[in-house]
């Protein structure tokens, strides 16, 4: 990580999961000059100035939709990881215009401020359900993926330069089903919620995401969106490596909610080039950087529900891994 030696580096919603995850791995691996966590939850940050005692980090108080704040975070930032947003899929449903103002124009403001303040890189994190959405929250990440990949026009040649990532679920994250299904389990609740028998998700660690983002965030050179390959589960299957004797209850799909998520669909696969351990959809105006790429072919999908990705025996491992159960 050596290009982000003496660096100055910004994470908005720095203070969730991805940015606590994130702050830990930084400090440990990188010789950066100073981590700055730009989030609107004073109480988080107070917890996370109590947890990291390092001079290296800064706390800023501020929300991606005020474009003046960001503008006085941006300054003399080299790199920004855009992670804040308005997550789950209910409350978008029920709150359509405030994940609209956080997710589309909050985007927007990175985007616009990142320009204004000279700042070299910015990669924003989106999510599977990004991919042919059926939700408020995958078609608002859709419009943010739009607009950072039409930023790298705005900034011009040598300025700014804007890409994406684009990962499934992360595992123990806050608001995520295991660490539901493992509370659920440890209180002996007769039956754990599944809402549809057929339900598959991707999974990722946060370390994995972390790393993979840092590992991008030094690729990219303009417009690119990258996706990691990753192991999928039945959300059955998941409740019985939680709890074997456990019974299910099946709810219903929620508001907004897919049975399967996809993170590449047939739709974009004229754009996609295999990179080995990921995948990466260049934009139109980089075709020079699609030498020496191998191209995937058409109708090329990549979802949850493929049986090449299931792999219930490694979720398991990692759930371990972590002291879930």
């Amino acid at each position: 990580m050596n290009f982000l030696k003496n660096k100055t580096l910004l994470i908005t919603g720095g203070t969730g999961s991805f940015g606590n995850a994130a702050v830990k791995y930084l400090l440990k691996k990188s010789k950066l000059k100073k981590i700055i966590v730009f989030s609107r939850d004073e109480n988080k940050q107070y917890i996370m100035q109590n947890k990291f005692k390092d001079e290296r980090i800064r706390f800023f108080i501020g929300d991606v939709r005020d474009e003046e704040r960001l503008l006085m975070a941006f300054k003399n930032v080299d790199f920004v990881i855009h992670a804040a947003a308005q997550k789950h899929v209910p409350t978008a449903e029920y709150n359509p215009m405030e994940c609209i103002k956080t997710n589309v124009h909050g985007a927007q403001s990175v985007i616009s401020a990142a320009i204004k303040s000279g700042v070299k890189k910015v990669i924003n994190l989106s999510t599977d359900k990004a991919c042919n959405p059926i939700n408020l929250y995958g078609a608002s990440k859709l419009c943010a993926e739009k607009l950072f990949v039409n930023a790298n026009q705005l900034s011009g040649k040598n300025e700014t330069k804007f890409g994406t990532v684009r990962y499934g679920n992360v595992i123990a994250s806050r608001g995520s089903v295991i660490p539901l299904f493992v509370e659920l389990s440890k209180e002996k609740k007769n039956k754990i919620p599944l809402t549809h028998k057929s339900m598959t998700r991707f999974f990722i660690t946060l370390e994995q995401a972390v790393q993979f983002v840092i590992i991008c965030l030094d690729k990219m050179r303009a417009g690119e969106i990258f996706i990691p390959k990753m192991n999928s589960i039945y959300i059955e299957q998941l409740i019985k490596i939680i709890n074997p004797k456990s019974k299910i209850k099946v709810v219903g799909i929620r508001p907004g909610e897919k049975i399967h998520e996809t993170l590449l669909s047939t739709d974009e696969s004229s754009l996609i080039y295999d990179n080995g351990n990921y995948y990466t959809i260049y934009s139109e105006n980089l075709s020079s950087l699609k030498n020496n790429k191998k191209k995937i072919k058409n109708k090329f999908n990549y979802s949850s529900n493929l049986a090449i990705s299931l792999n219930p025996k490694k979720i398991e491992l990692l759930i371990k891994k972590l002291k879930l159960i």
